[in-house]
């Protein structure tokens, strides 16, 4: 494709999200939400959207617990709770949540974050009360015993080799993160793994449940097809009689320290076909005033095969398979990675400094008003898209309420991403993308893994291979 059918294309794309933009759901785009905000005795939360648009409800639960405030040697344990949440309670067999919601044409899910774990349902709206009360039921009488414990660990530890140890490229997720952090939780992976999930006990996992999960730590979300002054009378029915705990919330207190200095690192996995390089640079919390321009910067960037990463490495030169950047904002100290899997007979040298020449690019250049309005109108639209539905919403003010720590952004936050400028976006890259502030991983078959040295876990780049990748940096 040559370069007058690529402007072409841009100007599509462009045209594309323009419209859809503009085509939106106008009670989603023209209105704000207009949600309530209210907070028990015992602390909890209480965040709502009234909407009878459909005759459904969407009900989240959100604990401030996620995979940072696992407790030393005990990774995981977030993770693992969000799986013993779904076994039995005092007055609920194991998997009953699956029966209140499937069987009447509704679903349910969880996540587990670094910051957060989240479960939620939809459901037809005359089902409403029962599964507030199911959600109470499970935070005041969840049955944390020797059986639910080890089987759900069972469950993890299968899921960790699924995802972790089988996927070619699933050991260089988890480096990311351990590579990337040097003091924070955050460089402990969420999956956890195998060994410290083995030494755990029953008296861990209960002093862990007992530590976040109580009243004074969640927020409820509902949205959709419901009666105000019926939930409030249903929610001080089921939740309002749950107490609260007198000892304090146990906080993460650690700070990730500012760079000094470029790390790089050769790491090898037993079944990688192809060699990959990763690059992190540490990024701001998601409440920073820069969040909004460094989306817009992963945006162009990574959104699409008209993105510059995909048009210049997978595209143009042919270095790579994949090639991607990601915007990893937090509630503290974030991350920015950048990706990509090599084409066949490619270096990794060779993918580093294109990386690295189209960070330059973004540093000493303003990006063109048509892709930085195709890049902005990609993530409203997405934005808009998913708030128009119950669960969308729901998670959007729940985003805004727990890890932002201001509901009422929900209302500003899209119109942070418009007013993002050309200006704004080289000034991010300028102060976020230096080479101080950056961690390199390649990462290789265990064939290209020199004779000479011991199979540890990781070995730094030699000083001749640090200086081939630096050779055309910008």
């Amino acid at each position: 494709m040559n370069s007058s059918h690529l402007s072409s294309r841009l100007a599509t794309i462009w045209l594309v999200s323009s419209v859809l933009l503009a085509t939106a759901n106008p009670q989603t785009s023209d209105r704000p939400l207009a949600y309530r905000e209210r907070t028990l005795a015992n602390g909890m939360r209480v965040y709502s959207i009234e909407d009878h648009a459909s005759p459904t409800v969407a009900i989240q639960v959100w604990y401030k617990v996620g995979s940072k405030d696992d407790p030393p040697g005990r990774s995981g344990f977030a993770h693992l709770f969000e799986h013993i949440m779904f076994k039995g309670t005092k007055n609920m067999k194991d998997e009953m949540l699956d029966r209140l919601t499937e069987d009447v044409g509704g679903y349910n899910n969880a996540f587990t974050a670094d910051d957060v774990t989240v479960y939620f349902e939809v459901v037809p709206s005359n089902y409403l009360e029962t599964l507030l009360w199911a959600e109470a039921e499970r935070l005041a009488s969840l049955n944390v015993d020797e059986r639910n414990f080890k089987s759900e660990r069972d469950v993890v530890k299968e899921e960790f080799r699924q995802n972790y140890v089988a996927p070619p490229y699933g050991k260089l997720n988890l480096l990311i993160e351990q590579r990337s952090f040097t003091k924070h939780p955050y460089k402990r992976p969420g999956i956890g793994n195998i060994e410290e999930l083995n030494a755990a006990t029953i008296g861990d996992v209960r002093a862990f449940h007992a530590a976040y999960y109580r009243p004074d730590n969640v927020t409820l979300v509902v949205a959709g097809d419901f009666d105000q002054r019926q939930l409030d009378a249903w929610i001080d029915q089921y939740f309002a009689r749950i107490p609260k705990p007198d000892k304090p919330l146990p906080r993460v207190t650690d700070k990730e320290p500012a760079r000094t200095t470029e790390r790089r690192y050769v790491e090898y996995g037993a079944n990688v076909p192809l060699p990959a390089v990763a690059v992190t640079y540490l990024a701001p919390p998601a409440t920073s005033e820069d969040a909004p321009a460094l989306r817009v910067a992963e945006a162009v960037l990574s959104a699409g095969e008209s993105s510059r990463l995909y048009r210049t490495l997978v595209y143009e030169q042919q270095l790579a398979q994949t090639a991607s950047a990601r915007a990893d904002l937090r509630e503290d100290t974030g991350l920015f990675v950048l990706r990509a899997t090599l084409a066949s007979g490619k270096q990794p040298t060779e993918a580093e400094r294109s990386l690295f020449v189209e960070l330059g690019r973004m540093q000493s250049e303003l990006v063109p008003i048509a892709e930085l309005d195709k890049a902005k109108n990609q993530l409203v639209t997405n934005q808009l898209r998913e708030r128009e539905t119950n669960n969308g919403r729901a998670l959007a003010l729940g985003e805004a309420a727990v890890m932002l720590g201001k509901p009422e952004r929900v209302n500003t936050d899209i119109q942070r991403l418009q007013s993002v400028t050309a200006e704004d976006v080289q000034r991010v890259m300028r102060k976020y993308f230096s080479e101080t502030n950056r961690v390199v991983i390649h990462y290789l078959p265990e064939s290209a893994r020199p004779a000479r040295n011991t199979p540890t876990q990781h070995t730094l780049l030699s000083n001749k291979q640090v200086e081939a990748a630096r050779g055309s940096r910008s």
